[in-house]
């Protein structure tokens, strides 16, 4: 673990390599898994701020889920998270032209449309933040499906602390980032860096 600040980061950023490829996975990130996206104090209140602007994006069963359930729900951890369709797919997953899953609320974004960008645990996957009483902890995610992004990744000599760049810095500021990206340099520098192969 690499201690920054009040947070401790998982050796698995600067040792593993990580970049999406959607051609490959197709967003499934977006509809899998077994509850949805974390969401951080205050995001639930974004999310229904922003909901005008991107209702008409959403799948018609999202939209029944929102208006039966509303955008958010407590799973059984007791942590808030994005509601689902029938368990699954998150509600503000939709599908491109291209048949891959995308986020409306980041693909608004883009668009220019609403100012929100997407919840940030979503921002920052595979990183998964828990936080205990004194610090957080900061941890890589594996997950079968990302696999096809562990690949590109090293293909393209991509650290996951540097694909992961822009929302770190979202999260945890300028100044947090810039210590792990010096932290990370050393390590790989002194140790190689080059634990995490193709396990």
């Amino acid at each position: 673990m690499l201690q920054i600040q009040d947070t401790l980061v998982s050796l698995d950023l600067a040792e593993r390599f990580f970049c999406c490829d959607l051609n490959a996975c197709k967003g499934q990130c977006c509809i899998e898994g077994d509850a949805g996206a974390p969401l951080e104090e205050g995001e639930a209140d974004e999310l229904r701020r922003i909901l005008p602007c991107i209702w008409n994006d959403l799948l018609p069963a999202a939209r029944q889920e929102i208006e039966k359930n509303g955008v958010s729900y407590i799973d059984i951890e007791g942590c808030e998270v994005t509601s689902l369709i029938d368990g699954g797919c998150c509600v503000f997953a939709t599908i491109d032209d291209s048949g891959c899953w995308i986020c409306a609320i980041e693909r608004a974004y883009r668009q220019g449309r609403i100012d929100y960008y997407k919840p940030i645990s979503c921002h920052l996957y595979p990183v998964r933040l828990t936080k205990y009483d004194t610090f957080t902890a900061v941890n890589f995610h594996r997950w079968k499906i990302c696999k096809a992004a562990e690949v590109l990744g090293r293909s393209k000599g991509i650290r996951a602390y540097k694909f992961l760049e822009g929302p770190l810095r979202r999260r945890f500021g300028d100044a947090w980032y810039e210590e792990l990206s010096l932290t990370c340099d050393e390590y790989i520098q002194q140790y190689g860096g080059d634990n995490a192969l193709d396990d």
